[in-house]
């Protein structure tokens, strides 16, 4: 069993009972490896002032038991980065959480508990953070604290990103890839969901020249999850785009292999069949260069696995 089926089987075992689960949260996580940087500028600008990214790496996934409850969970981002202002190392811990649970600030308390009592001789400081991604907007609690009317015990806070509670118009001119990626998931209303979507179409477009094809398919790919596509307003969306930006409309197409399936490219046949086909194996391979697993890069391309494994042994990935 591959590394990545061995999570989603993990992550299946946790979702709460009666709740369909959905691979997306690998590709999220994916996300905030390859733009773990751009994150934390994105949400947490200040902070990002007082890392040195260029010392970041991430770490094995960890194993932490619940002794009380008898619960083993894998933690789903971990990683080490140099803090500027100590000089010094530090433990990053990010969770992404894309479900409600009532105790969630508690969990977050044990994951942190249990890093520091491996990590604290040679991390100065543990940063936890939590995406929160479900579809309701709503205030998530990030402390836990215990005391009497005397005295303070305890208070531990963690960092949070509440995404559906981000204005997305703050983020369109960003620049950001993360803030592509998951503009879908922002606050935004019904009547938004055109405007929205065509927000997104621009920053592709902006992004193309600044990222390579593995790159751009995994951005492509996490907002595609979360959009609710109309193939229809797309069709209209992209041909007004051509209209404005032709060369770059004619790119964005090549970039979207989900939008092949679905049909978009007719009218725009003539010379792109050779070259979108072309493109999706370049993508595929890029991805597999990244160290991206099989299921994922043919979740992404729209190529079935053993295309992807045939693709991987013709073209030796080093």
């Amino acid at each position: 069993m591959s590394a990545y089926e061995l999570a989603v089987k993990e992550e299946k075992a946790r979702w709460p009972e009666g709740r369909q689960f959905t691979s997306h949260d690998e590709a999220f996580k994916k996300l905030l490896q390859t733009f773990f940087a751009e994150f934390i500028e994105l949400f947490f600008p200040e902070f990002d002032k007082l890392l040195d990214h260029h010392h970041t790496r991430f770490l094995m996934q960890e194993l932490l038991v619940d002794i009380v409850g008898g619960e083993k969970r894998t933690l789903d981002l971990l990683l080490e980065t140099r803090y500027l202002e100590l000089d010094a190392y530090i433990l990053i811990h990010i969770e992404p959480q894309s479900y409600r649970e009532n105790d969630f600030h508690e969990r977050m308390f044990i994951y942190f508990s249990r890093l520091f009592e491996r990590h604290r001789k040679e991390c100065k400081l543990i940063i936890p953070i939590a995406v929160f991604t479900a579809d309701e907007a709503k205030e998530e609690k990030n402390t836990l604290e215990m005391g009497t009317p005397q005295q303070s015990i305890l208070r531990f806070e963690f960092m949070k990103v509440e995404l559906r509670m981000q204005p997305w118009r703050q983020f369109i001119d960003s620049g950001n890839p993360v803030a592509a990626a998951l503009l879908a998931k922002m606050g935004y209303t019904k009547g938004e969901e055109r405007e929205i979507r065509l927000a997104y179409l621009r920053m592709i477009l902006r992004l193309q020249g600044t990222l390579d094809d593995a790159r751009m398919a995994l951005i492509m790919s996490v907002a595609d999850q979360y959009f609710n596509a109309d193939p229809e307003l797309d069709k209209r969306l992209l041909e007004e785009l051509k209209e404005q930006y032709p060369e770059e409309g004619r790119a964005l197409m090549k970039l979207m292999p989900v939008w092949s399936r679905l049909g978009y490219e007719e009218g725009l046949k003539e010379g792109l069949e050779e070259g979108l086909e072309k493109g999706i194996e370049k993508t595929a391979l890029n991805m597999l260069r990244e160290g991206m697993e099989i299921s994922l890069v043919a979740k992404v391309t729209g190529l079935s696995e053993e295309q992807v494994v045939k693709l991987k042994k013709t073209s030796p990935i080093k």
